[in-house]
């Protein structure tokens, strides 16, 4: 099972960077990305895998040569779940300064909703990059990744 957590180690690392760049991308250009919340909830689901394995290698009595693998391991966790909080948060707020949503014209409805989106990419997008750099710690303190 150490094996299977490695290389979803390198697929952590991979998806979040792919996530987090395309998305970083999209924000600067200001174009909505449906390719990017697919890159970034799969992303999402390595790192939750990732993590129960290494818990699992963890209750079985196996220990990383690195003392702070397990925080580094789990800190991605953490971040994913605040990244989600933020970007909920931000959505909120863009729609409360809206106002009442109904009342304004489509056009502007339409507008509304790509600034929402706008501002959750770039959230998330900062989310998976800092991912990335866990991960990569996480690598350095377990020893490599395969």
């Amino acid at each position: 099972m150490s094996d299977v957590h490695a290389i979803l180690g390198a697929v952590v690392l991979v998806t979040n960077l792919l996530a987090g760049v395309w998305g970083g991308v999209a924000w600067v250009r200001r174009e909505p990305s449906v390719v990017f919340w697919y890159l970034l909830r799969a992303a999402q689901v390595v790192v939750v895998v990732q993590v129960l394995i290494g818990l699992l290698l963890l209750a079985g009595g196996r220990r990383a040569p690195g003392s702070l693998h397990f925080l580094y391991g789990i800190a991605p966790l953490v971040v994913a779940l605040v990244s989600e909080t933020m970007r909920v948060g931000a959505a909120q707020r863009e729609l409360a300064e809206a106002g009442d949503v109904e009342a304004l014209e489509r056009r502007e409805q339409a507008l509304l909703a790509r600034r929402v989106v706008q501002r959750e990419m770039g959230i998330m997008s900062v989310g998976a990059l800092l991912i990335v750099t866990l991960a990569l710690r996480a690598v350095g303190t377990g020893g490599g990744l395969l």
